[in-house]
């Protein structure tokens, strides 16, 4: 098949965490992808993930954004974490795809953008409501908490035997694998059976702290201990984050994940024996 006629997707954050695993699904599927990455030392990752090209801009950068949206059917659309405008950023993303002619946005969102007192779920709702307002497709995904947020402090907790984060050890979470999040994204660009859908995206199991040292001890062989840590001060966004964790949990349901896949989703369990090697 020749690239013209093939499905052209842009994938936003080709070579990072989230959308560098929605790259290969969209491969194994025949897309040609364009990646949109943040910096030229990212060329190399984004290649090999299986992204036939790239353009190098930041998601605030207009020029660059139209660069990297012209000629493309559809685009899967994530903020990075550290993005300060990410409301802005998001509404201009969609304008500009509309401007484009990109048919489809497939928006990895977060579970409850309705929480206002979060600020990073709070900034993808008027993102969610600006793809409503522009008739373009849609399908919007609400991943709870990654596994893959693990494996940053994975190698400390093995060092020190502590899993410890800035919340109360109490607080339960609903996670997911995020592979099994960018397969439901590759399904969203590719096929309608999702179109203009809301998609809760998490694994069986709602697991505090204790519950999840429990697990690394049963991987680890040795005992894992749950910590409170301090939250840092300097981060004023993040410091109100954790204090609403310290007072709420954060739940979702598997059914919607498991018919969409089919299958059982990874579990937390599977993917900490993955880090172990």
């Amino acid at each position: 098949m020749s690239i013209d006629s093939q499905l052209k997707v842009l994938a936003v954050g080709a070579s990072g965490p989230a959308a560098g695993l929605v790259v290969p699904e969209l491969s194994k599927r025949n897309v040609h992808v364009r990646g949109l990455i943040h910096k030229e030392d990212d060329k190399e990752a984004a290649l090999k993930l299986g992204a036939q090209e790239v353009v190098v801009g930041e998601l605030e950068d207009a020029v660059a954004l139209t660069r990297a949206l012209e000629g493309m059917d559809a685009a899967f659309y994530i903020a990075p974490v550290t993005l300060e405008e990410e409301t802005e950023a998001g509404e201009q993303f969609v304008a500009l795809a509309k401007d484009a002619g990109v048919r489809r946005v497939v928006f990895s969102s977060v579970i409850h953008p309705v929480l206002s007192e979060l600020p990073n779920h709070a900034a993808k709702a008027p993102v969610e409501e600006a793809l409503l307002d522009s008739d373009l497709e849609y399908v919007f995904l609400h991943p709870g908490v990654f596994y893959q947020n693990l494996a940053g402090n994975w190698a400390k907790v093995k060092e020190t035997g502590v899993h410890g984060e800035p919340w109360s050890n109490e607080t339960r979470f609903s996670r997911v694998d995020y592979r099994d999040v960018a397969e439901v994204a590759a399904i969203a660009l590719t096929e309608d059976r999702l179109l203009y859908g809301t998609f809760e995206m998490c694994a069986e199991g709602a697991l505090n702290r204790h519950e999840v040292a429990g697990l690394m001890s049963e991987v680890l062989g040795r005992t894992v201990t749950a910590k409170r840590i301090d939250p840092p001060k300097e981060e004023p966004k993040l410091a109100r984050m954790f204090a609403w964790y310290d007072q709420h949990s954060l739940l979702g349901n598997a059914t919607t994940l498991r018919a969409i896949l089919g299958r059982e989703p990874r579990t937390l369990r599977a993917y900490l024996e993955e880090l172990n090697g």
